[in-house]
């Protein structure tokens, strides 16, 4: 029973974002690592001089959901290892869901940090100190509702409303719309938000 919670917390916690990552950014590794360590226009230039040098948007989701999973990794590496025992949660009036609590909420601060990457380069791009604030703030509020923890059901659905406020206007400042979610889920238009030429 152990190594089935210890497997099925992990996947939950960074199934996701092990999705996103095969999805957008294993395609093109090169590209994402000269992109994160720096003169990425330059080395880009070298390698394929035909290529535009990749947006800002991109930048962001891919250092924001670095960020997530780091974060993820060193939040909830402990508890992960704990699932495997000796001993079990909830002897002493803990709740039996620990590590289902933890996994979900894992998953949510990994995702919100992919939001809050996207939304932060957009507010520092176009000086917009209001929406640094703002990102701020839903750092410190999320984070501050991990200290409800007996009360896992405010926690998570706070930070769930919170992540999925934050996907949207994620999703708006990089150039998404209605009609542009609607090709994508059509598998029409894959790439819209990531290397859309539009989107730099």
């Amino acid at each position: 029973m152990t190594a089935a919670v210890f497997f099925g917390c992990a996947f939950i916690a960074f199934g996701p974002a092990l999705a996103l990552y095969i999805v957008t950014i294993a395609k093109e590794p090169l590209r994402i690592i000269f992109l994160i360590v720096g003169k990425a226009n330059e080395g880009l230039k070298i390698i394929n001089p035909d290529e535009p040098p990749p947006s800002m948007r991109l930048l962001a989701y891919v250092s924001g959901l670095g960020f997530g999973i780091m974060s993820g990794v060193f939040s909830f590496v402990n508890t992960l290892s704990d699932s495997l025992g000796p001993g079990t949660v909830g002897i002493h009036g803990d709740s039996p869901q620990f590590f289902l609590n933890s996994a979900f909420m894992t998953l949510v601060i990994i995702l919100l940090h992919m939001f809050w990457g996207i939304v932060f380069f957009d507010g520092c791009e176009k000086k917009n100190w209001y929406t640094l604030l703002v990102v701020l703030l839903t750092h410190l509020l999320v984070s501050a509702l991990t200290f409800i923890s007996p009360h896992y059901a405010i926690s998570l659905v706070s930070a769930y409303v919170i992540m999925v406020l934050m996907g949207l206007w994620a999703f708006s400042v990089a150039g998404g719309s209605c009609r542009s979610l609607k090709m994508c889920l059509l598998c029409q238009d894959r790439d819209f938000l990531l290397f859309n030429p539009r989107s730099t």
